[in-house]
C-alpha cells in the first residue's frame, strides 16, 4: 500500500525545524510591517486610505505591491520590490553587455555570486528612489506634507527628510535579509517569494470583511467570490503546469567493450516561463507616468497642469484605455522577458556539450534557433492568458452588477493571485522533494 510522504511531514526533525524557522521569520516580518515610519502624519494616511478615483487606484496598487504596508506607512512600505527590480535590471543587462554574459558562461557559480552581490548593492539606490517617489507622490495627492517633522533638501530641514527615507530603505533591506534567512535556514530558495506571499495574504481578511459587511448580499457575494477564485486558480495552475516536451536523443555510454543504446528523453519547455514578472513590469511602467504627472498638476501654467491632470487620470484609473494598455504591455513583456531568460540558458551549447541532439536538427546554433522558435510559439497562449488575468478585475466590473464591482471581489488582485498560487505550488513541490530526500518516498514506503 502506497502512502503519501506528507503524513511524515512533522516526523522529520530537519523538515519540522525548517518549517518552524520559516513561520517564525514570517511572523517577525509581519510584526515589523506594523511599525510606522517616524514622524508620519496619521491624518494624511487616513485621507489616502479613503481616497477614490485615480489617486485611490494608484494608492491601492502601491499598497498591493507592498503587501498592505502603505496604508500604515510602515518601515516596510516598499516591501522587497526594490530588490526584485534590481535583479530584473541586471538580468536584462546580461544580453546587452557581453562581458556579463561571458562571466556567467565561463564560471556560472562565480557569476551567480557576482549577481547576488551587485543585486544587493543596486537595491540601495533603487529603494532610495522608491522612497522619495512615495513620499512626494502622497504629498502631492493630498496637498500637504506626509511627515510631521520639518522636511526639505537643505539647511535645517535636511535631517527631517533623511530620517523617514533612511528608515524606509533600512526596512527594505531588513525584509530582504529575512528572506535570505528563510532561504538559508527555512524553506530553500523561497525566502523572498514567501515574504511577498505573506504580505498579499495579510490583506485577504480585510477584503473578506468588506464583503461580509454587506448584511443584505454577503452570502451570494461570497459564493460568487469563491466560484471566481476557484475557476481562476484552476486556470492559473493549468497554464503554469503546461509543458511542451521536445524529444532529445542522448548518446549511449561505453560499458567495457560494449556501447549501450542511445537514450531517448524529453526537454520540457514551459508555456509560462516568465511567471508574474511581466505583470510587475507592466504595472510599474503604467504607474510611472501617473507618478510623474502628479508633480505638475498644481503648477501655475494652465496647459501644463491640464496635460498633467489628463495623463494622471488616464494612467491612474482602471478605465478601458488603461486596461487595453495593460493587456498589451503584459503580452509584450511576456515575450520579451521569456526570450531573455531562454537565451541565457543556451540550450543549444549545453546539449552539444553533452553530445545530445534533437532528431532532425543540427547540434549547436541551429538547435538553439529551433528551440527558440518552439518556445515563442508556446509562449503565445501563456502571454495572452497572463494579459487576460491582468485585466480580469476590469472585465468582471463590466459584467457583474454595480453592487459587486468592488476591488475586494477577488480578495487579492490578479497579479497577487498569480503570486499566491505560484508560491504555494512551488513551496509544496520543494517540501515534497525534501520529504523524498529524507527517505519518505511513497513508492518505497509500504504498509
Amino acid at each position: 500500500m502506497k502512502r503519501s510522504p506528507w503524513r511524515y511531514l512533522w516526523k522529520s526533525e530537519d523538515i519540522r525545524k525548517k518549517l518552524l524557522i520559516t513561520f517564525f521569520l514570517l511572523v517577525i516580518y509581519r510584526l515589523a510591517a506594523n511599525i510606522p515610519v517616524p514622524g508620519i502624519n496619521q491624518a494624511v494616511l487616513t485621507q489616502l486610505s479613503t481616497m477614490s478615483g485615480p489617486g485611490g487606484n494608484l494608492v491601492s496598487l502601491l499598497d498591493l505591491l507592498s503587501g498592505g504596508t502603505i496604508s500604515s506607512f510602515s518601515i516596510l512600505a516598499m516591501g522587497v520590490y526594490p530588490y526584485i527590480t534590481a535583479q530584473i535590471i541586471l538580468q536584462l543587462l546580461m544580453p546587452i553587455i557581453p562581458a556579463l554574459e561571458r562571466r556567467f558562461k565561463d564560471n556560472p557559480r562565480e557569476g551567480q555570486k557576482w549577481m547576488e552581490k551587485w543585486t544587493v548593492i543596486l537595491t540601495i539606490p533603487m529603494a532610495l528612489l522608491s522612497a522619495v517617489g512615495q513620499v512626494n507622490i502622497f504629498a502631492s495627492l493630498v496637498n500637504q506634507p506626509v511627515s510631521n517633522v520639518l522636511s526639505g533638501y537643505g539647511g535645517a530641514n535636511l535631517l527631517g527628510t533623511i530620517t523617514p527615507l533612511a528608515t524606509m530603505v533600512a526596512g527594505t533591506m531588513f525584509g530582504i535579509w529575512l528572506g535570505q534567512l528563510i532561504s538559508e535556514y527555512g524553506i530553500p530558495n523561497q525566502g523572498l517569494s514567501l515574504i511577498i506571499f505573506a504580505g498579499i495574504v495579510a490583506r485577504m481578511p480585510s477584503h473578506l470583511g468588506s464583503i461580509l459587511a454587506d448584511q443584505y448580499n454577503w452570502w451570494w457575494m461570497l459564493l460568487i467570490v469563491i466560484a471566481i477564485l476557484l475557476l481562476t486558480i484552476f486556470a492559473i495552475v493549468f497554464v503554469q503546469q503546461g509543458r511542451r516536451n521536445v524529444p532529445v536523443l542522448f548518446p549511449g555510454r561505453r560499458v567495457g567493450n560494449r556501447m549501450s543504446m542511445p537514450v531517448r528523453s524529453n526537454l520540457p519547455l514551459m508555456v509560462n516561463m516568465a511567471g508574474m514578472i511581466p505583470l510587475i513590469f507592466a504595472q510599474s511602467l503604467l504607474t510611472f507616468p501617473a507618478i510623474v504627472a502628479s508633480y505638475f498638476m498644481n503648477v501655475e501654467t494652465t496647459w501644463v497642469a491640464n496635460l498633467a491632470r489628463g495623463i494622471y487620470e488616464t494612467f491612474g484609473a482602471q478605465n478601458a484605455a488603461y486596461s487595453i494598455m495593460y493587456f498589451l504591455m503584459v503580452v509584450g513583456f511576456t515575450f520579451f522577458y521569456t526570450d531573455v531568460l531562454f537565451q541565457q540558458q543556451n540550450y543549444g551549447d549545453n546539449l552539444k556539450k553533452q553530445g545530445a541532439q534533437i532528431p532532425g536538427v543540427v547540434r549547436g546554433v541551429p538547435t538553439q534557433k529551433y528551440l527558440s522558435k518552439v518556445q515563442r510559439r508556446i509562449t503565445l497562449p501563456g502571454a495572452v492568458f497572463l494579459g487576460f488575468v491582468a485585466v480580469l478585475p476590469y472585465v468582471l466590473g463590466l459584467i457583474l452588477p454595480a453592487g459587486l464591482r468592488s476591488s475586494a471581489l477577488l480578495l487579492v488582485s490578479s497579479a497577487g493571485l498569480l503570486i499566491v498560487v505560484g508560491v504555494v505550488r512551488d513551496t509544496f513541490t520543494i517540501i515534497e522533494t525534501e520529504l523524498k530526500l529524507h527517505g519518505y518516498d511513497e513508492s518505497l514506503i509500504k504498509g
